[in-house]
């Protein structure tokens, strides 16, 4: 599952690392959740790479009424041509998240449910997998929304949590984003576990818990006080 992650790398490493033909601007965000806008890479018609924002929670083109529908974070890579919520956007509309990591909450030295950075250790920047939608109501009214595909954990994961968000290599962003279905091989070989050693567990403070606090304070070590904030929750991440 992933259910909060951070960007604070620069828009310029972005634009870098992704291939962008301009540089974006936005905020570092140390603390993203659903709902909240989430910064996606997609291969617009012409070729190009583009960088935009969506809403974190994926409204499948099919639904009603957005506010009615279930909020959808993740998505399992195991049923995703499986899933009407996600079967088509797997097919056609696959994008890439930059993410500086993620976050997710275990047994900690000062509390029961200490989060934890997942820290890449070898960049400041990595690419989850990601499927996006666009909405568009009666009166023309469109919402671009996003989910986070994930796998099986990894060795450094797993005593947290058995779920992980799906990171695509940099070799592998062109393969990925391309239009078009992709054989029961690549699904497979995108959408494994990433390599043991990928991410580094870092305990942050406790003050992550709530997703009004923000900045860079956040990932400073825990104190050694209760733990008052409450976990997000797993009810509302749909299929994670």
């Amino acid at each position: 599952m992933c259910g909060r992650f951070l960007l604070n790398a620069t828009p310029e490493e972005v634009r870098m690392l992704f291939g962008l033909p301009e540089e974006v601007p936005f905020p570092a965000r140390y603390n993203i959740a659903p709902t909240q806008p989430v910064g996606v890479v997609r291969a617009s018609p012409g070729g190009r790479r583009q960088f935009s924002f969506m809403r974190w929670g994926l409204v499948p083109s099919w639904v009603a009424d957005p506010s009615t529908c279930t909020l959808v974070i993740n998505a399992r890579a195991e049923s995703l041509d499986e899933r009407p919520a996600f079967r088509d956007a797997f097919r056609s509309r696959r994008c890439l998240v930059p993410a500086s990591g993620f976050y997710e909450w275990g047994p900690g030295r000062f509390t029961k449910r200490q989060p934890y950075w997942m820290r890449p250790r070898a960049a400041r920047l990595i690419a989850f997998a990601g499927l996006y939608e666009t909405w568009t109501g009666p009166d023309g009214t469109t919402v671009d929304s996003v989910c986070i595909v994930t796998v099986p954990a990894n060795a450094e994961t797993r005593p947290i949590h058995d779920r992980m968000p799906a990171v695509i290599a940099l070799e592998d962003h062109d393969e990925w984003l391309a239009p078009g279905e992709l054989t029961a091989k690549q699904k497979e070989r995108l959408l494994r576990s990433p390599p043991d050693g990928t991410f580094e567990p870092v305990a942050v403070d406790t003050r992550i818990n709530a997703v009004s606090n923000e900045g860079p304070d956040l990932l400073a070590p825990p104190q050694p006080q209760f733990d008052l904030g409450e976990p997000p929750g797993r009810v509302r991440a749909g299929s994670s």
